[in-house]
């Protein structure tokens, strides 16, 4: 193993660290690694989605503007999950993951200032760009000082980290908004600042920088099987599957549906409720019944819920939608960690960086479809049902590889 792949990690010498840390010591982690996903994912990110209506009507930007601004934090995402490890080998993966929540901390105050489109689109990446590199590393830099027995749920509280963000977002935006949008910007700025001195100074301890690189101590590459190639190709389309929801949900209820920004809020709320405690009962039903059968369950469960809002528009059936979406967002992250670890049993450093693959193919389909379906909403009048059709129909052909994998790899296997 490289002094690289050590540093982002965790590495041999966080391995070594770990056996001796104090028995309350990976809790603390935990909420470290709560706390950021919280701030870069939760907040600077996800609460962008209840803001989509108050922008319009405050008319900082135009309906077509708000949902463009929505996918810059996407690319952003993208641009984040392709410099997390990088960055963690220049600065270390603590400083790194530090300083992307001041970073996140600081796109909310700059957004309460409507300075200009440009202006706004930078902030709005840079949050974005946080929220990547923070999925990444969070993760890789706590599990190596958890116990093999307490990495499940672990994990789901870092991620739970993400629901509670959404949550806090659906219930704090509404009454920052009576302040006034400026206003509500800066409530999540302060938040944001609060969390982050909160997490400060319990991350674990850094690994030592990393010399640099010899020739000798690049990582090998290794040729990915079909089944890691295929479930990177899964976990993209299941961004697709997100993507009507996570960006389009409250402004479908509040101007779609004609019930005001309060009523999206509310299903917001819902959809944060379902990403806090999803990712806590997909990794246990992960340790069940094994990740493979846990994939497949989840991408036909998902299909249905999201294209549950064009087959019908009540509101059972927009709860419904809500909560199992929203558990999905971070719920399958846990899913396709495990699945990795099967897939990969005996490399660590593999699984790292398999993990960043699909980090990135993630966050590449993500972003393709927040902009194509932004592009499909500018130039359709603002057909929201077609989106969720389209998302449901990305969750189902993930489904439809994944049961058809097992039987290409089996007509290669009796090839002479």
């Amino acid at each position: 193993m490289t002094e690289l792949s050590a540093n982002i990690g965790g590495g041999r010498h966080l391995a070594h660290t770990a056996h001796h840390e104090q028995p309350g010591s990976a809790w603390r982690f935990a909420i470290a690694g709560l706390c950021a996903s919280l701030v870069g994912l939760g907040l600077a990110r996800f609460a962008y989605t209840p803001l989509i209506p108050a922008l319009i009507a405050a008319k900082w930007f135009s309906a077509s503007d708000v949902v463009y601004l929505g996918a810059a934090n996407l690319a952003g995402y993208l641009a984040g999950a392709l410099l997390a490890r990088p960055s963690a080998a220049r600065i270390g993966a603590v400083a790194a993951l530090r300083t992307m929540m001041v970073l996140a901390t600081l796109s909310c105050f700059a957004s309460s200032v409507p300075v200009s489109f440009p202006w706004f689109f930078t902030w709005r990446f840079l949050a974005g760009l946080s929220g990547g590199i923070i999925m990444v590393l969070a993760a890789t830099v706590i599990l190596p000082h958890t116990l093999p027995a307490k990495r499940g749920i672990v994990g789901g509280v870092i991620f739970a980290g993400v629901g509670l963000g959404v949550a806090a977002s659906g219930t704090l935006v509404p009454i920052l908004l009576q302040q006034g949008l400026k206003q509500a910007w800066i409530g999540l700025g302060v938040l944001s600042a609060l969390l982050t001195l909160i997490s400060w100074a319990n991350w674990p301890k850094q690994a030592p920088a990393p010399r640099p690189a010899t020739a000798s101590s690049h990582p090998k590459r290794h040729r990915q099987s079909a089944a890691v190639r295929a479930l990177l190709i899964q976990y993209g389309l299941n961004a697709a599957a997100l993507v009507p929801h996570m960006v389009f949900v409250v402004d479908f209820v509040a101007r779609g549906l004609g019930q005001g920004i309060a009523a999206g809020s509310h299903y917001w709320v819902l959809y944060g409720i379902g990403a806090i405690v999803g990712p806590l009962l997909t990794g246990h039903l992960g340790d069940r019944i094994g990740f493979g059968p846990a994939l497949r369950a989840a991408f036909l469960v998902e299909a249905i819920a999201v294209m549950l809002p064009a087959i019908s528009t009540q509101a059972a059936s927009l709860i419904v939608s809500s909560v199992i979406i929203g558990g999905f967002t971070p719920g399958i992250v846990p899913l396709v960690l495990g699945r990795i670890h099967e897939l990969v049993p005996h490399s660590a450093e593999q699984q790292r960086a398999t993990w960043g693959h699909a980090t990135t193919s993630f966050a590449l389909f993500q972003a393709g479809a927040a902009y194509g379906f932004s592009f499909l909403f500018a130039h359709t009048g603002g057909d929201y049902l077609l989106l969720f059709q389209l998302g449901g129909g990305a969750a189902a052909l993930a489904l439809a590889i994944d049961l058809v994998m097992p039987l290409t790899v089996r007509r290669n296997e009796l090839k002479p």
